[in-house]
């Protein structure tokens, strides 16, 4: 997928695709830090036919919601040839038991044999997570393992 960067001089940049039915969706951020979702027709990238302002956390949370599924899916396909080794995403609750602790508080892999190869935080994906890696309510795990490794997985996550 091509995504072209446009500077947006005194108003910040556009970075947007072409769809494969021809339409442009991208993101206008502002030198001022708002942000909006466009879409435009795919001859004329400057005539915008739909704009939605987004706040931070309404663009983390769009982003979680696309990124997350699309990492995991990836990583299915990737161990497809693996019996037996599984993806699944797995949340970090607000005010749950890790909501502001680490990675290795959870003892995670030790407990269940499930790796954390990312995490999701507000639009941005975190690869590798270290074992100081702290976790904020609604951060979205992407761990590989068994599939009763990433059922223990999530319940140490939910109830800790």
């Amino acid at each position: 997928m091509n995504v072209e960067v446009t500077p947006l001089p005194g108003i910040g940049v556009r970075k947007d695709f072409a769809t494969r039915t021809g339409r442009r969706i991208g993101v206008v951020t502002q030198r001022d830090g708002h942000i909006e979702l466009i879409v435009s027709k795919s001859d004329d990238p400057d005539a915008c036919a739909a704009s939605i302002p987004l706040t931070a956390d309404e663009a983390g949370a769009l982003a979680n919601l696309l990124g997350a599924p699309q990492l995991v899916a990836q990583l299915t396909e990737e161990h497809r040839d693996l019996p037996g080794i599984h993806t699944r995403q797995l949340p970090i609750q607000p005010s749950g038991p890790f909501d502001g602790r680490t990675l290795g508080d959870t003892a995670m892999r030790t407990r269940t044999s499930v790796s954390v190869v990312a995490v999701a935080r507000a639009g941005q994906v975190h690869p590798s997570p270290t074992p100081d890696f702290t976790f904020t309510g609604g951060d979205l795990l992407v761990a590989v393992g068994t599939s009763e490794g990433l059922e223990a997985a999530a319940k140490i996550l939910k109830y800790g």
